[in-house]
């Protein structure tokens, strides 16, 4: 596997001696690598949680004492990286690139030799937190091949021709749609809510009944079509028959009969926050997944989702493109979803991390895209200090719990970290942690593992 080539002791972990690779093509002199703090953008999306909820908000507060938190300001999503949008600055006077993207532009060895020849000298993945309080949009990304395409076709909505795979790591619990479920599933929501079989229409549901048992292209078919159906229907149809059904659940509840089998609760919010939304019916097409601290989702490419709460570290590949179709205000892209999505129904939706042979407190997230990987470390206060596994690639680390100082052998001096602090560190670079209190230390770290 790429990943424990990259890991381990000896050769495997990368060239960590000095400034030369003597295994490198060429045996070319690299500029010493370096490791310097970050302060990092914030995103005041909609969405976002309020004020000191945010766990962004936490974050860059413990992070900088300076900075003051608004109570009456959503604090929705924090960048690290090197994103036009919001590219990071450099917290160390000595370098005379104030932020993230221009120090890589000048000092592209950093990236590791494999990123930066396969990723043309770019960082090839953005690394967030995420605090949601209300729903993000239905949504989809396309694959390569795909992103071509609509970039050519309409640049203002799809502004780059690449792919965005993402995935999500909760830090609270965390709240999402994502895939479709299995048939069956859909089939007893077609029964129990008569409002979505009315969208749906006879025809469409009954081929999605017969597809049952028969084989996998039949199947996705008669879902693709059911699926087609709803999102195609007309809006004023759409907010009569989401009336309906709100109107019989808050009858329902408010004679203290449970709704959950329908997901009474989900379904009142989702409109409460976008009333009249086709994307509020969406609850019975995908699985529902609230994943536990810790726990990850993997979105590729043409996969149906959406973020609905929590609070979760989010890495993906760098790319703005999105194509939504509800729970949303922004451009909706109905015809090209339904076009694209995978409609591969399937329950297991969890993405479960491998842990370290070599480091009892290190767990990888390795998706299948070359990207990034995300790694989380969970350190106990009794470990005086720890090692940070050197890799070929640059890599972001985030400190979500804990305090420590960071020395490097290039370092000049030691650096200080607390809870929010972000810490860039350059291909093959040992880092060494010493923990400031005896607290237990949570890290998430982001890097590219070829």
């Amino acid at each position: 596997m790429r990943l424990w080539e990259q890991m381990g002791g000896g050769p495997r972990g990368g060239c960590r001696e000095g400034p030369t690779c003597p295994g490198r093509a060429g045996s070319e002199r690299m500029a010493a690598p370096q490791v310097f703090p970050l302060s990092c953008a914030v995103q005041h999306y909609a969405w976002g949680k309020m004020g000191s909820s945010s766990e962004v908000a936490q974050l860059l507060a413990s992070s900088d004492p300076a900075a003051a938190i608004s109570e009456d300001k959503p604090y929705a999503e924090l960048w690290m990286g090197s994103h036009p949008r919001g590219d990071a600055k450099i917290l160390d006077d000595r370098i005379s690139q104030k932020t993230l993207g221009q120090w890589i532009a000048e000092n592209q060895d950093c990236l590791g030799s494999k990123v930066k020849d396969m990723f043309h000298g770019k960082l090839p993945f953005l690394f967030k937190v995420l605090s949601v309080e209300t729903a993000l949009s239905i949504q989809a990304h396309p694959n390569k091949e795909l992103a071509e395409k609509l970039h050519l076709q309409a640049p203002q909505h799809y502004p780059d021709a690449n792919h965005k795979p993402e995935m999500a790591v909760a830090l609270t619990s965390f709240q999402g749609l994502c895939g479709f479920r299995p048939v069956e599933e859909i089939l007893t929501f077609l029964t129990k809510v008569p409002e979505f079989q009315f969208l749906i229409g006879d025809k469409a549901a009954t081929q999605l009944k017969q597809s049952m048992g028969g084989d996998s292209r039949s199947m996705a078919s008669a879902l693709q079509s059911c699926f087609s159906h709803l999102m195609k229907s007309e809006k004023k149809v759409v907010v009569e028959q989401l009336n309906l059904l709100v109107k019989r659940i808050s009858q329902q509840v408010a004679a203290g009969n449970n709704m959950e089998d329908i997901y009474g609760e989900l379904l009142l919010q989702l409109h409460q926050q976008y009333p009249g939304d086709i994307g509020c019916f969406a609850i019975y097409f995908l699985n529902l997944l609230t994943l536990k601290p810790g726990e990850a989702m993997f979105l590729e490419a043409n996969v149906p989702h959406a973020y609905l709460k929590g609070d979760c570290v989010e890495c993906m590949a760098c790319s703005d493109n999105t194509v939504r179709a509800g729970l949303t205000p922004k451009f909706i892209d109905v015809p090209t979803l339904c076009e694209m999505l995978s409609y591969t129904p399937s329950k297991d939706r969890l993405f479960l991390p491998a842990r370290s042979q070599e480091d009892p407190y290190l767990y990888i997230y390795d998706p299948p895209v070359p990207d990034f990987t995300v790694m989380k470390m969970q350190v106990p206060g009794s470990v005086a200090e720890y090692n940070v596994l050197a890799v070929d690639s640059a890599s972001i680390l985030l400190v979500v719990q804990g305090r420590v100082t960071a020395s490097t052998p290039t370092a000049q001096t030691p650096i200080p970290l607390q809870r929010g602090g972000v810490l860039f560190i350059g291909a093959n670079e040992r880092v060494s942690l010493k923990l400031a209190v005896p607290s237990d230390l949570l890290l998430f770290r982001a890097c590219c593992l070829l």
